[in-house]
């Protein structure tokens, strides 16, 4: 269970899958990126950044549980179509919305005590979402098993993640346009959010490998 075989594994489904994919999710991307820069005209330089942290908490749902319910959908053989992995994803979005906005707060008040807690907290929330809407767990419980799943295991889930979003976050901020380019800035946001979304993929690999191991321990106690 190698961080170098999990990531090669999620290149290949990705690289398979790639325009199946892209059809579930950049529609939605691109719809959040321009809500994004309408927010911003709206409320100008001094808005506060945490109405747009808000507004990817409500959009980011929406795409992220139909492709969850996709990676799991293929992973055993299934093709289900868009409008069915949306209304799937759709009926999930109150009580992930909720999960999200807690992980999230979590996570910046981690990140504001010297920024390895948030690092910490991050990683040991890592397979909540995929609990959420795989195991249908409400939003506490699915927080709480995912720190159960990932007991012991932080330096795999933080290899795997690291080796993902590090750099695309550096590729973000290298290639940030001019938000006054208001094109551009839309085809940026929904082009790195889709690129961010890698990182389900290889937490999927990584949850499908520890989940028997997980039985298997409670079983054994």
């Amino acid at each position: 269970m190698s961080p170098l075989s999990i990531l090669r594994d999620a290149w290949f489904f990705s690289s398979h899958n790639l325009l199946a994919i892209a059809r579930l999710t950049l529609p939605l991307l691109l719809l959040e990126a321009i809500a994004q820069t309408l927010l911003a005209a709206q409320l100008g330089d001094d808005a506060n950044p945490a109405y747009g942290v808000l507004l990817g908490i409500l959009f980011y749902p929406l795409y992220a549980a139909p492709l969850i319910l996709f990676l799991h959908a293929r992973s055993i053989g299934q093709t289900p179509g868009n409008a069915q992995l949306f209304a799937a994803g759709l009926q999930l979005w109150p009580t992930f919305a909720l999960m999200a906005g807690l992980s999230t707060l979590a996570i910046m008040l981690g990140l504001s005590l010297f920024i390895v807690p948030g690092i910490w907290i991050m990683m040991r929330l890592a397979f909540s979402e995929l609990i959420l809407v795989l195991r249908q767990e409400p939003p506490l419980r699915a927080l709480q098993a995912s720190f159960t799943m990932t007991e012991g295991r932080f330096w795999p889930v933080f290899a795997c993640l690291a080796n993902v979003l590090v750099p695309l976050w550096l590729l973000d901020w290298w290639t940030q346009p001019n938000p006054s380019d208001t094109l551009l800035w839309v085809l940026h946001q929904a082009g790195n959010g889709f690129l961010q979304l890698f990182a389900i993929v290889v937490l999927f690999r990584l949850f499908m490998l520890l989940e028997p191991q997980q039985a298997t321990d409670e079983n054994t106690d």
